[in-house]
């Protein structure tokens, strides 16, 4: 019946004029190689053979409905609400009017006869179908039940007073944001703060940035290493933003031209969220942005992280080490603290003293000692570790090495019986080890000292709900399988309302793990270039970045580009 029905439509548009014969015959075909994952109607507008107002229009008739172009004008704003917003966004569906008992519904999936009943028990009225396209029924939708963000700006900001400078009504902390419907009851700033926290955690973004231009105010949420526009408040609302910000973190919110950093401790569904707050001016006003710190992003299994199984062997016997020193290397946001972290959580024991010296204390660990450096009163990494050592620890975590003395002390520490994890910024496994020499360590201290250096990327994985095969470049393929050999299908996203529309859905990452052996320490000794010690691991056997990125293309977890993007020297 759905083969049938697939032709019925293909047949229709033909004899209206709407589809050649030929084109029929490749949105088939297009629609076999996708594994029958789209429908005829969605692969002709994908393939841009036939447009939306065409197909609908066919299906209308095939199932003898009426179709309609509808618009604002047509529905009736007392009868929409009759569902909940939630429920119309999720099917495509708008009520337009309703006569005694009968409500007449606008439905872009007019086939759909269990959604159909679904409304009928849900209003208790007896549903007459109206065909619509998609585009319509949401610009309809728009109109009369704005989105969330539009719906709250519009509530937030009263311009009953004639356009007044919006002022902090209430300076009381917020501990609880998860009720944003208690929220609201307060001052129009603490609901905007409030709805801004809330969403960010629940869409899982990492930073907030409340950015002020010369005539505008933009709120951008940073999800999977990628910045997006949320919404666009009125300019003159940024005083009382960022003040309300810096209340909530303890700031002083009567400076407003020197930088300020603080930090907000809140509960979401009941679980505690640090959030790291970032003030500086600019231009046109104060620039904040908001670190989201979730223990559900960082205190994971060292499973989930994405290593592959014979990596992630190899990296439990390294971490296993009773002493020595274990790097992880990156730029800035590619994991490195949540995968130390994960170390610290699966080493952590009550038979073991687990101490970190960080700046800043990046989240609370349970049953580990956490110590903050604070350089403006000389409690800097290297006095910080050298006290520490007085601390009986078994397990050091040093938050970075950024020079001479506090690697010197790193190393010396992990040749004396403690096992130490730090973290550098290179570009590579090996660069780590030339780094360490650059900065003046001995040679001798570094081949006896180092037990593994891991250096890892973050990359997006590919959106599972709209994930579909495709042929890439030729370029690209012969890329994949230089590294990983032949590779079958490759994927990619297209894009849906789970992944904002950028075919990606959460991160993974990708790793490198350099694992000195006696060729390597030896090679060590002799003060090598960075280029020598690649081609010595290369010949150990590792896997670099790049390549174990492949594997993960080859596996259909990210795409090519990512990779690329992620691994680019």
């Amino acid at each position: 019946m759905i083969q049938n029905r697939r032709l019925q439509l293909g047949q229709m548009l033909i004899q209206h004029g709407a589809l050649s014969e030929e084109q029929l015959g490749q949105a088939l075909d297009y629609q076999r190689q996708t594994g029958n994952s789209l429908l005829l109607g969605e692969v002709l507008q994908k393939l841009q053979l036939c447009s939306e107002e065409q197909i609908m229009e066919t299906l209308a008739e095939g199932y003898e409905v009426p179709f309609a172009r509808i618009s604002p004008r047509v529905a009736d704003p007392k009868v929409i609400d009759v569902l909940p917003r939630e429920f119309l966004d999720k099917h495509t569906i708008l009520p337009l009017f309703k006569v005694k008992n009968r409500l007449t519904l606008a439905v872009n999936e007019p086939a759909n006869v269990f959604l159909l009943e679904e409304v009928a028990r849900m209003t208790g009225c007896e549903i007459l179908v109206v065909c619509a396209t998609a585009k319509d029924i949401k610009a309809t939708l728009e109109t009369h039940l704005p989105s969330a963000n539009v719906f709250v700006i519009d509530d937030i900001f009263d311009d009953r007073d004639g356009g007044g400078e919006l002022s902090l009504v209430e300076e009381r902390l917020v501990e609880d944001i998860t009720d944003l419907e208690a929220a609201a009851e307060g001052s129009p700033i603490i609901k905007l703060v409030n709805y801004l926290i809330f969403h960010a955690v629940r869409e899982g973004a990492s930073d907030i940035h409340i950015e002020p231009d010369e005539n505008a105010l933009r709120v951008r949420y940073r999800v999977d290493g990628a910045l997006f526009e949320k919404l666009r408040p009125p300019h003159k609302m940024l005083p009382a933003i960022s003040s309300r910000i810096k209340i909530m973190s303890g700031l002083d919110i009567s400076e407003r031209r020197l930088p300020q950093d603080g930090g907000i401790h809140v509960l979401m569904d009941g679980r505690p969220i640090d959030l790291r707050v970032s003030t500086m001016s600019g231009q046109h006003g104060e620039k904040v942005v908001v670190r989201i710190i979730d223990n559900r992003n960082i205190l994971v299994n060292l499973e989930k992280l994405g290593f592959s199984y014979e990596m992630l062997k190899q990296w439990r016997k390294v971490i296993g080490a009773p002493n020595g020193i274990v790097l992880v290397t990156g730029p800035t946001g590619s994991g490195k603290s949540t995968t130390i972290y994960s170390v610290l959580k699966e080493l952590n024991s009550e038979a073991v003293n687990i101490c970190t010296v960080e700046d800043p204390v990046e989240f609370n660990l349970p049953g580990i000692n956490q110590f903050q450096v604070n350089e403006k009163i000389g409690f800097t990494f290297a006095g910080a570790l050298r006290s520490l050592l007085r601390q009986d620890p078994d397990i050091i975590m040093v938050g970075e090495i950024r020079d001479h003395e506090t690697a010197q002390i790193a190393v010396q520490s992990s040749l004396t019986g403690h096992l130490v994890f730090s973290t550098l910024h290179t570009n590579d496994a090996p660069g780590a080890i030339t780094r360490l020499l650059n900065i003046g360590m001995e040679p001798y201290l570094v081949s006896a000292a180092l037990m593994g250096v891991l250096a890892q990327r973050l990359v997006r994985k590919i959106c599972t709900h709209c994930k579909e095969p495709y042929e890439p470049p030729a370029n690209l393929r012969r890329a994949v399988e230089r590294a990983v050999g032949t590779v079958e299908t490759f994927y990619r996203g297209v894009g849906c309302k789970k992944c904002r529309s950028s075919g990606y859905s959460g991160r993974i990452g990708i790793y490198e793990l350099l694992v000195p052996d006696d060729a390597m320490r030896d090679k060590i000794t002799a003060i090598p270039n960075v280029n020598e010690l690649r081609a010595l691991a290369a010949e150990s056997g590792m896997v670099n970045l790049r390549q174990d990125g492949m594997a993960k293309v080859k596996a259909g977890i990210t795409t090519v580009e990512e990779v690329l993007q992620a691994t680019a020297a």
